[in-house]
């Protein structure tokens, strides 16, 4: 999703009362806000795919998913972000009583624009890492056949890449799998 940012800053707590009552998202950076703007059909169709996809296989196990609105904290950082998709294992943590920013993902999903590209490989990465209980971190593109998907090992992440309709992702943290045909079902891009 593409993001503009906005010359305001707010603590972590004035950034959480504003965003609840807004009626468009925002994203929180040290300090900075950074508001989200809309996404192409191919984003929200590869965002749905793949939340579709997670939520059939997670249905009564003790995994969740959640798609675009869920705020997730970065602790270390006082950040907060909304990945395209996230999974939570367990007891969901959130921040405060009104249980809508997560503390403890398990998995995070991003559909890559030509805007938030480079954010969200380096620096929001970055940001992402710090989160104790993130396993893994898996990047989309919507212009190409191509899946990144970033495994932590133990302090190191491992990254493998995905290119083929006929490839399948596994994501063994939470005993899903994720194939490539679904992930692209109805996405109309350049295939080759």
């Amino acid at each position: 999703m593409a993001s503009v940012a906005v010359q305001t800053y707010l603590t972590p707590r004035e950034y959480l009362a504003f965003e609840r009552k807004a009626a468009t998202k925002h994203e929180y950076l040290n300090g900075q806000i950074v508001a989200m703007s809309g996404a192409s059909f191919a984003h929200n169709f590869l965002t749905m795919n793949v939340a579709n996809q997670l939520y059939n296989q997670l249905t009564g196990g003790e995994c969740q998913v959640a798609a675009s609105d869920m705020r997730v904290k970065v602790a270390q950082i006082d950040s907060y972000f909304y990945p395209d998709v996230v999974v939570v294992c367990g007891e969901p943590r959130a921040e405060d009583d009104t249980f809508d920013t997560l503390l403890n993902p398990t998995v995070i999903v991003e559909v890559l624009s030509s805007s938030t590209e480079a954010y969200d490989r380096g620096e929001k990465f970055e940001h992402y890492q710090q989160i104790a209980s993130l396993k893994d971190y898996v990047l989309i593109s919507q212009n190409e056949v191509r899946v990144e998907h970033y495994c932590r090992q133990e302090s190191e992440w491992l990254q493998t890449e995905f290119r083929g309709l006929e490839d399948v992702l596994l994501l063994l943290s939470i005993g899903c799998e994720l194939r490539l045909q679904d992930i692209y079902r109805r996405v109309e891009i350049a295939l080759g």
